[in-house]
């Protein structure tokens, strides 16, 4: 009862997407199941059963992100049981959460993301091909979240102004812009998928074979398919193209607080972590260029 009503909570009041409500099921479901075992309820919860429970999760080897994450759903869990008077103490303050290395994030560099979307050896004119050619487009070019390229629909595309309105995080709205290539394939897309005569006439952008609106896996099995061509990296996900469309713009000179709203960031502080990327890449030129490097 106390997590359904956390989950309302999520979802009505502070309005997260599906993708973000889920993740806080899954977790919280998890420790429920832990609560469970030691036969008590959530309100019974002391920070030393947080800390066991942290304790087993190290011992499964998640790694520090996985853990943060629960640790992060936790806080905020306890946090809203405790201000809705569900319970008097929030175990939750005396956990701390272990340290994470910094990584930079992953990205594919311009060069080899032309070699990919330029060649006519990977995509062809049917169907499936000029769609899977567009979800890497629309990644790569607009630099547009998962969840985001999910939501899209038809009528968000303003093939006149050369933009797209994408709904982010909270529900917040933003106007992304895309070059002219870009307009004319999405042109092709959508003018393809009516010749398909799809029975559901889905208003979503991007969908399956069948013609219902694309889901995750979907996705993840495209970007992972084409990058696969191009990338030696061991990570190729649909935010790896993300963070390439990021440091991209930022190694050509684009302002911060430009990227910033392009990527739909709330902070300059998320956007600042392309900055290493930048950095990392100034290096290995002054190496390979100065003669006392």
């Amino acid at each position: 009862m106390l997590l359904k009503s956390f989950i309302t909570y999520l979802t009505h009041e502070k309005r997260y997407s599906q993708h973000t409500v889920t993740s806080y099921q899954t977790d919280l479901g998890q420790f429920e199941e832990f609560v469970k075992a030691l036969e008590l309820d959530f309100s019974e919860v002391k920070h030393i059963h947080l800390r066991s429970y942290l304790v087993e999760l190290m011992e499964k080897e998640n790694s520090e992100n996985t853990i943060n994450r629960k640790i992060s759903a936790l806080r905020s869990f306890y946090k809203f049981l405790h201000r809705s008077g569900k319970i008097d103490q929030n175990p939750s303050l005396l956990i701390k959460a272990p340290k994470i290395p910094k990584r930079l994030p992953v990205f594919v560099d311009a060069q080899k993301m032309d070699q990919l979307l330029d060649s006519e050896r990977y995509f062809d004119e049917s169907f499936p091909s000029v769609r899977d050619h567009l979800v890497i487009e629309l990644l790569f070019g607009t630099g547009i979240r998962l969840t985001e390229l999910l939501q899209l629909k038809d009528t968000d595309i303003d093939l006149y102004s050369g933009t797209i309105k994408v709904l982010g995080k909270r529900n917040k709205e933003r106007i992304v812009p895309i070059n002219k290539q870009l307009i004319n394939q999405v042109n092709t897309y959508i003018d393809l998928k009516k010749l398909q005569n799809f029975n559901n006439n889905s208003l979503i952008l991007i969908v399956t074979n069948t013609g219902a609106a694309a889901y995750p896996k979907l996705i993840y099995r495209i970007v992972t398919s084409y990058l696969n061509h191009v990338s030696t990296n061991e990570k190729k996900s649909p935010h790896v193209l993300r963070h390439s469309y990021a440091t991209i713009l930022l190694n050509a000179g684009a302002d911060l607080n430009a990227i910033k709203e392009l990527l739909g960031h709330s902070s300059l502080a998320a956007t600042q972590v392309y900055t290493h990327n930048s950095i990392e890449r100034l290096k290995t030129i002054y190496k390979q260029a100065h003669p006392k490097a």
